[in-house]
């Protein structure tokens, strides 16, 4: 079996902190063939946070745990990132700290991981209680993730997963250190032919309020979006902006020859917007090609 470190970035999670860790601690107690820790980055708390980590790593000194301190909260995905950083392991998990995630179900990902670069817990199961003010981006966003990756994707931004740390180091770099950490990945391995796997999971109402803002958090990730296709995939990116421009100048074109008998300006600006748009995709893409990453 491969070894593994547990990720759980906890940023004022003191009422699920202590619980979680806890679960998850003893849930791989009972892996005992394979090699494992567990790494919670506190992300500059402000509430008992930071006290009740410090109590429970005295508690737990028999069991591979660390605890890493931000003295200043750099966002969910620095912390992540943290983590990776520290690990040693073959394989990464990452879970949230405020108990919406089915804990129990690491050992059964992590088998599914073996043979695998990514298996994300996806939230399409049985049970899942979902806001609904969260779910109304994902009806618009998943869809257009899976049109970027080139397959469906169920869930882009579960953070339930688990991953090899060789390939997630490759990406570092460009992972950003907010809550668009999970998309970014998964638009990462995904556009890089990388085998994932979406097994469905359930997910729980949360322990306390929600650090994500939901206006705010979906134009972050409308951007990036933007911004990764236009990385990995910017052929499929800015083809439907080729074929919208190109069909207004086709209208244009037919209605200036069989109406006007001549040929407008608009017409013309039409022909350059879309040639300098092919233009660009194809030398996206070809920078894209020669790229590492």
């Amino acid at each position: 079996m491969l070894s593994t470190t547990i990720i759980i970035p906890c940023f004022n999670e003191a009422n699920a902190i202590e619980q979680t860790v806890r679960q998850i601690i003893e849930t791989l107690s009972f892996e005992r063939d394979r090699t494992w820790e567990v790494i919670v980055v506190d992300d500059g708390s402000t509430d008992e946070s930071k006290e009740r980590l410090r109590t429970l790593s005295q508690e737990q000194q028999q069991a591979p745990l660390r605890v890493v301190m931000h003295s200043r909260n750099l966002g969910y995905g620095a912390a992540l990132k943290s983590g990776i950083q520290r690990s040693r392991s073959e394989l990464i998990c990452i879970t949230d700290a405020d108990g919406t995630y089915p804990n129990d179900r690491i050992p059964e990902l992590l088998r599914l991981a073996e043979e695998r670069d990514m298996v994300v817990g996806a939230r399409i199961g049985q049970d899942v209680k979902y806001s609904k003010i969260r779910s109304i981006p994902k009806m618009v966003l998943v869809p257009w993730v899976s049109f970027l990756c080139g397959s469906h994707v169920p869930d882009m931004n579960s953070g339930l997963r688990v991953f090899r740390r060789d390939a997630a180091m490759r990406y570092l770099k460009i992972l950003p250190d907010g809550f668009s950490f999970t998309t970014t990945i998964t638009i990462c391995f995904l556009r890089n032919r990388r085998d994932v796997l979406f097994t469905p999971i359930n997910y729980s109402k949360r322990i306390g309020r929600s650090h994500i803002k939901p206006i705010k958090d979906t134009l972050r990730f409308v951007q990036l979006i933007t911004r990764t296709g236009m990385y990995f995939a910017p052929m499929r990116l800015l083809m439907p902006i080729f074929l919208f421009f190109t069909t207004l100048f086709s209208i244009s074109a037919i209605f200036d020859i069989f109406v006007l008998q001549d040929i407008t300006d608009k017409t013309i600006l039409m022909a350059f917007i879309c040639i300098n748009i092919a233009m660009f995709a194809m030398l996206a893409d070809m920078i894209d090609k020669r790229s590492d990453i």
